[in-house]
């Protein structure tokens, strides 16, 4: 009895263990510690190949794994990073036994010396611009297989054959659980309109804000917005949303946390002035931002979309307060344009980034 118990409960564990593993919140929550493991194993990986099989030179495996796949994360940039590293590593390798051999032939360190020198100025032109990963990693490979001129030709061929170990097994881990670009953005852009709803809800319900802590608050909400940019590049290529559409919910990203701020700092003295006199726009801001952030938090996209009411953001209110709020409500109905905005755009192409309800995001 005891034992079926015990066993019924480890069973449970491990499902609450893989159900966790699957869960994207529960990967980007913990996506350095995955990209640390994926990479141990990968490094475990290229031990177990190199000296089982008792290749010699088998620490090259090791660092063309490092290479490949260490700093890189998001599913969105691993495809184009690593195709790009490896052939960079690839070419540096067959540039290198060229030059081995060229060495062997004429017996010329100086010839080899020049070779090399030009071909490493060669690969600084290309590494600042587009193919920077690739020229790089090309000449810093051909260093490592070409050696200065005294290693042989099989110590040559040792060395391309561990690089070519370690590209392959890096390509294999880099997709091992991995961490999409698309749920970071989306993450972080839910915990800016929720955060951005309750500070909204401050200023509605009159709550005194201390500027220490709402400076604070903002520079989060900053570091989380230049994250995001960040992370454009491989969220257009992981969901094929034109960067052009990403840049334009980034930029309203941007305008709602600057009007906001602005908001706050020009908080009268007597803040519930500012509340009485909201319209039913500037008060339904605060809910639309609620629900934008469960949408992308949880792909529940039936909150994007408000039902028709034709009265709905053009009512008035019954009065206006002085003229020391005057500014504020201007600001607020920006405010509420832009949000209304950046919910308009998410819907739009709300299929591509809800995953949940779309095919396989990479597919």
């Amino acid at each position: 009895m005891f034992s079926s118990t015990s066993a019924s409960a480890h069973k449970s564990r491990a499902m609450r263990l893989l159900h966790g593993l699957a869960s994207p919140f529960f990967r980007y929550r913990h996506a350095k510690t995955i990209h640390a493991v994926r990479v141990a194993l990968g490094m475990a990986a290229s031990f177990l190949v190199t000296t089982g099989i008792n290749v010699p030179h088998g620490s090259w495996a090791s660092v063309s794994l490092l290479v490949v796949v260490g700093g890189l994360q998001h599913y969105g940039n691993i495809r184009k990073k690593a195709a790009e590293r490896a052939l960079g590593t690839a070419l540096g390798a067959a540039i290198g036994l060229v030059l081995i051999l060229v060495q062997t032939i004429f017996g010329s360190l100086t010839l080899f010396f020049v070779l090399m020198s030009a071909i490493a100025g060669a690969c600084a032109y290309y590494a600042i611009g587009k193919a920077g990963y690739v020229a790089l990693l090309t000449a810093i490979t051909m260093v490592i297989v070409a050696g200065h001129g005294d290693s042989p030709f099989d110590v040559g061929l040792w060395r391309t054959a561990n690089v070519l170990i370690g590209i392959a097994i890096a390509l294999a881990f880099s997709f091992v659980l991995p961490q999409y670009a698309t749920y970071s953005w989306r993450y972080r852009l839910a915990d800016n309109l929720r955060e951005c709803a309750r500070l909204y809800g401050a200023l509605l319900d009159g709550t005194p804000l201390m500027a220490e802590e709402t400076a604070r608050r903002f520079f989060v909400m900053s570091q989380r917005l230049v994250q995001s940019r960040s992370l454009m590049e491989s969220v257009a290529k992981e969901t094929h949303v034109p960067v052009a559409r990403l840049e334009e919910i980034q930029r309203l990203h941007r305008s709602i946390l600057a009007a906001l701020e602005m908001l706050i700092t020009s908080m009268p003295d007597t803040p519930h002035g500012f509340a009485l006199a909201c319209t039913t726009q500037e008060q339904e801001a605060r809910q639309k931002l609620l629900k934008m952030a469960r949408a992308l938090r949880f792909g529940r996209v039936g909150l994007l979309y408000v039902r028709a009411d034709a009265n709905a953001g053009t009512s008035a209110p019954a009065e206006r307060g002085d003229d020391s709020t005057q500014g504020m409500h201007w600001l607020a109905m920006r405010f509420a344009e832009q949000v209304d905005r950046l919910r308009l755009r998410l819907s739009e192409i709300e299929r591509q980034w809800n995953i949940e309800g779309a095919r396989p995001l990479g597919g």
